[in-house]
C-alpha cells in the first residue's frame, strides 16, 4: 500500500499515512483517462454556434433575372449559397457535445489520475489548510513550505472564504473541494496537493 508523510502548512512532517490501495494504488489505465478527459472537456463546449441557411437570410423575394435569353447562368434567388450574403449550406448549428460515461468508468479515471500522481510523487498531502486573513503572501509561503512549485491544484473538503480568496490572484494555482474536482483538472496541474480530510473523501466515495 502506498505511503506518504503528512505534512502541516509549515512544511514539517506530522506522520506517515497509508493510502487506500485500490484508489491510490493502481495501475492507472490510459485509455479511461482519455475517454473520461474527452467527454469532460466535449461537455465544456457552448454549442451555441449557428449559421444562417437559405431560408434565414434577407433578401431574395423575387428572381435576379430571367430564366433564358440573357447569356448567365439560370439564378432562383440570392438567398442561394453561391451569392454574397447567401445561406451557408451543412454550417454549425447549436447542439449538445456531451459523451456519456458510465459511473464506474468515471470512479476508474479518477482512481486512475490519483494513483498518477503518487506514482510520479506529484502528490502532497497537508494535516489542513486554514489562514487567518485573506492574504495572497501567506498562501504563497504556504506553497513554498511544502514546495508546491508550478502549476498546482489544492484539494480540500470544505472551502472557507479566506483559502479560496487568499488563491484568488495566482494563476498557476486552483482551489477546489474533492467533490467536485475532476479527472481533467488532476492531470493539468503538475502537483496535487491534498488535505487529510480530501484524501478521506476519496477513499469513502470511490470504495
Amino acid at each position: 500500500m502506498p505511503t506518504i508523510a503528512l505534512l502541516n502548512q509549515a512544511g514539517k512532517k506530522v506522520k506517515d499515512i497509508t493510502l487506500s490501495e485500490e484508489i491510490f494504488g493502481i495501475e492507472p489505465n490510459q485509455q479511461v483517462i482519455y475517454d473520461v478527459v474527452n467527454a469532460q472537456r466535449a461537455a465544456m463546449r457552448q454549442g451555441t454556434h449557428d449559421t444562417l441557411v437559405r431560408h434565414e437570410v434577407s433578401g431574395g423575394g423575387k428572381k435576379p433575372w430571367r430564366q433564358k435569353g440573357t447569356g448567365r447562368a439560370r439564378q432562383g434567388t440570392i438567398r442561394a449559397p453561391q451569392w454574397r450574403g447567401g445561406g451557408t449550406v451543412f454550417g454549425p448549428h447549436p447542439r449538445k457535445y456531451d459523451v456519456k460515461v458510465n459511473k464506474k468508468v468515471r470512479q476508474l479515471g479518477l482512481k486512475s489520475a490519483l494513483s498518477y500522481k503518487v506514482l510520479n510523487e506529484k502528490l502532497v498531502a497537508v494535516d489542513s489548510i486554514k489562514f487567518d486573513a485573506i492574504k495572497t503572501k501567506d498562501f504563497i509561503a504556504f506553497l513554498n513550505n511544502i514546495n508546491a512549485n508550478g502549476k498546482t491544484l489544492v484539494l480540500v473538503k470544505e472551502l472557507d472564504a479566506n483559502t479560496a480568496l487568499s488563491a484568488r490572484n495566482l494563476q498557476t494555482v486552483f482551489v477546489n473541494t474533492a467533490e467536485h474536482s475532476s479527472v481533467y483538472d488532476i492531470l493539468c496541474y503538475d502537483k496535487l496537493v491534498m488535505t487529510s480530510d480530501a484524501i478521506s473523501y476519496f477513499e469513502e466515495a470511490l470504495k
